[in-house]
């Protein structure tokens, strides 16, 4: 077994985060970077006594799932939609915690320096030349795996409290669908009913 270049996983370690995601991508890449960074310094989470808090949806997350032990079946994975390469880690036991976001040079971030490098590239070949265009996407991967952690984020304390712990709600029916909703979800309409988000978009 041999580790990756740049990075303190096994090899077959990043191909069982590839089988779970699907594809090995430049947003994979990145989250396998973060995940392995948060493994080393706070362990994986057998149950809840890791959350991590992320602040963008795209392929990075699956990786901190798959590495990390976060999930949003198990409530220790929070998505906040700020569209930002940043990821909050807070352990429980003890209170340590961590934000790891994309680090910014010159106003530009190394990681989107990379994307605006492949999209830039890419936009240059043939788009039927499909070899090309995938040689194009391993080098941004392999500059992703192999550059130093420090050189692509900010590592700084969390800027928001560790979260409540997940909590099991009670399901009351919608006054409009009579679907079963979490209690906590339910919103009044102007008639005072107690309705569902999806019924209560659209009455508006």
């Amino acid at each position: 077994m041999t580790l990756v270049c740049g990075c303190g996983l096994l090899r077959e370690e990043v191909d069982a985060v590839v089988s779970f995601h699907g594809h090995f991508c430049v947003g994979l890449a990145i989250g396998i970077r973060v995940g392995e960074w948060v493994c080393r310094e706070f362990g994986y989470s057998e149950d809840e006594e890791l959350v991590s808090v992320v602040e963008t949806d795209m392929c990075a997350v699956d990786a901190i799932q798959f590495l990390v032990g976060c999930t949003f079946g198990k409530g220790n994975l929070i998505f906040l939609d700020y569209g930002k390469n940043a990821y909050s880690f807070f352990r429980r036991s003890d209170g340590k915690n961590i934000r790891i976001a994309g680090r910014v040079v010159d106003g530009v971030g190394f990681v989107a320096k990379l994307l605006a490098d492949l999209k830039e590239r890419q936009r240059k070949i043939d788009a039927a030349d499909i070899e090309g265009q995938n040689q194009i996407r391993k080098i941004m991967i392999e500059r992703i795996m192999q550059t130093n952690f420090d050189n692509m984020f900010t590592i700084m304390p969390a800027r928001i409290p560790i979260p409540e712990k997940a909590r099991i709600h009670k399901s009351l029916p919608c006054e409009k669908c009579g679907e079963l909703v979490m209690e906590t979800r339910l919103q009044k309409n102007k008639k005072g009913k107690n309705i569902c988000k999806e019924c209560l978009l659209n009455e508006e």
